[in-house]
């Protein structure tokens, strides 16, 4: 016993040391990289961190042998129950797999995995040896939370990285692609990679879909209407009238500027615009502009005063009416709620409701997007914004599809540039990749205010515009729409921040993600909604209590707000009124790209 605790003890001070020595050198090696321009400094902080979860999984090995030793023997189980497979397939007798894909999980699902005994056999061995290592990785001992979601993270991308599904030897549909169309396949994927880099020089981006396919205002973002209002942030289309009468209050919608507002303006089944006008509302809608390094200085104020307050402002001119309904889609509604209680401060009263579409106020836990979120993380992308003065909207597209990386990048990978196959047209996926950039000033308090300090909820301790201000304190009636899957804004999480909302607060959960639950129009009667009107500190007992209903959260949402709407007036024509028109929608500044908003 005294053996073993001494053997401990001296481990534990050899990995000690060892750590230190690390620690020191990775500090050294960002300086040099850093101050030489090799890498810049988000990226530097991101390896670091890699570098560190592989290190302390290292490290447990050494620490914990007895439980590593444990997952082997596991391990050698499993590896020796598929032998016996092997051998039942090769004498011709059929046996259940050992182990079969999740559900949702296309990598192995064809044919040729199976029918060939090699590839059956790989990708099994793969499924036993990727899930091994992360039910050890997630079996470690004393990691704080955050370090192990981080942790689980890089493991994941590891498994993910080294499946036999993305190289050309070991994928069996790719060798009888390769075979049948005699190697044009990878000429064809070469090309399509070649083209991807020069779309995204110093980014790159796997190719999601067909770009030519699309254009904005041509076949994406065509709902009917005008520009009436622009100033350095955002340009304000108001939309053209489709009944002979409207709600007298009219809507103002704050979409994300970290994506462009057409999210909402697809295709015209797919249109919640297009749905909302049809419906008898005048809609106006905030259009972001792509701000490269001349934007840097513009803050979360400046996004809240040129944002909405001055949309609100417009609105009244055009319309003539002192209120209206807002509604605010993810970090949209995240700056609506910072809107609304900056004017309750200031005893302000020109909003009659507000909706929230999968919205943070309360970012005690803030998805997948978490493992990037720690004080050192922060740090290296703040001398990356201070240095360019922006962060590329493309890289920031290309985090989020890491949150789920066989999906939207490995599978582009293996199809595109070893399968030689174009991808698809997709109107989303074409939305996904036209990305906008953001300011420098914004995204830093953005990351460090919301994300890593959370102070959006708490009271008074955030001031914009020389005002602190309360959530809490907040009298207007909202409309929290959330969605079940979505990785993005958690629905708990987004219930929290409900609850932290003052006013007379009805909470709604819609199926399926972070865009499908939102973009959900009521032909294609898909997902569904829970409703509960009864708001309970536990996110889960308010599941537990609420009431499912089939189809689309839409047609619920607007038996609410027609409580704002203040009856009917004549349908309101835009430009006719006290703003010209400066342009047809949907206007200069979405079709921007990112890229191009760099040169400005």
């Amino acid at each position: 016993m005294f053996g073993l605790d001494t053997l401990g003890k001296a481990v534990g001070q050899l990995v000690n040391g060892f750590e230190t020595n690390v620690r020191q050198g990775q500090q050294q090696m960002e300086k040099l990289l850093g101050d030489n321009g090799v890498l810049d400094a988000a990226t530097l902080s991101t390896i670091t961190e890699m570098s560190d979860a592989y290190r302390t999984m290292a490290e447990d090995l050494l620490l914990h042998p007895l439980r590593f030793a444990g997952a082997e023997l596991d391990l050698a189980r499993k590896h020796a129950a598929l032998g016996y497979y092997t051998l039942a397939r090769l004498v011709g007798k059929d046996k259940q797999p050992v182990v079969e894909p999740e559900p949702d999980d296309r990598r192995f699902q064809a044919e040729d995995w199976h029918k060939h005994l090699t590839f059956d056999v790989l990708h099994q061995a793969y499924l036993i040896n990727s899930r091994a290592f992360l039910n050890w990785a997630a079996g470690m001992e004393g990691i704080p939370p955050a370090g192990r979601d981080q942790m689980l993270f890089y493991a994941r991308h590891l498994t993910s990285a080294l499946s036999p599904s993305n190289f050309p030897a070991t994928n069996p549909e790719v060798l009888r692609i390769t075979w049948e169309r005699k190697g044009m396949n990878l000429i064809d994927g070469g090309r399509q990679l070649i083209e991807d880099l020069r779309q995204n020089p110093s980014l790159f981006n796997v190719g999601m879909t067909d770009r030519s396919a699309f254009e904005v205002g041509r076949n994406l973002a065509t709902t009917p209407g005008k520009v009436v209002f622009q100033n350095e942030l955002m340009q304000l289309i108001q939309y053209s009238p489709t009944t002979e009468t409207v709600s007298k209050r009219p809507l103002l919608i704050v979409p994300p500027w970290i994506n462009k507002y057409y999210i909402l303006d697809l295709t015209a089944r797919n249109s919640f615009i297009k749905w909302l006008v049809n419906q008898g509302q005048t809609v106006f809608i905030i259009s972001w502009r792509n701000p490269g390094p001349s934007l840097r200085d513009k803050g979360w104020e400046d996004y809240m005063e040129l944002g909405p307050l001055a949309a609100m402002d417009a609105v009244t001119e055009a319309t003539s009416e002192e209120q209206m309904n807002l509604i605010g889609y993810c970090i949209g509604g995240t700056l609506l709620g910072s809107t609304l209680a900056w004017l309750k401060k200031k005893g302000r009263n020109p909003v009659a409701s507000a909706t929230y579409l999968t919205t943070l106020l309360d970012f005690s836990d803030p998805g997948g997007i978490g493992v990037f979120i720690n004080d050192h993380s922060i740090r290296g992308i703040e001398k990356m914004l201070e240095r360019k003065g922006y962060l590329d909207g493309r890289a920031m597209a290309f985090t989020f599809n890491l949150l789920r990386e066989n999906e939207l990048f490995w599978s582009f990978w293996t199809n595109n540039y070893l399968k030689g196959q174009k991808p698809a047209a997709f109107d989303l996926l074409y939305w996904n990749t036209d990305g906008t950039n953001l300011p420098a000033r914004m995204h830093s308090f953005y990351l460090r205010q919301m994300y890593l300090n959370n102070r959006l909820v708490q009271p008074d301790s955030l001031s914009l515009l020389g005002e602190s201000i309360n959530l809490s304190e907040i009298e207007v009636p909202s409309f929290f729409l959330s969605a079940r899957q979505d990785h993005i804004a958690k629905w708990k999480t987004t219930y929290k921040g409900a609850l932290a909302h003052g006013g007379d607060v009805r909470f709604v959960l819609s199926g399926s993600g972070h865009i499908a639950g939102v973009i959900n129009p009521p032909y294609k009667e898909k997902y569904g909604y829970w409703t509960n009107d009864t708001l309970v500190p536990d996110a889960d007992t308010w599941f537990e209590q609420s009431e499912h209903h089939p189809g689309s959260w839409w047609p619920h949402w607007l038996e609410w707000i027609a409580r704002f709407s203040d009856g009917d007036v004549p349908a309101r024509i835009p430009g006719e009124g006290k703003l010209p028109a400066i342009e047809n929608a949907p206007g200069s500044y979405v079709k921007v790209k990112a890229a191009e908003a760099v040169k400005q």
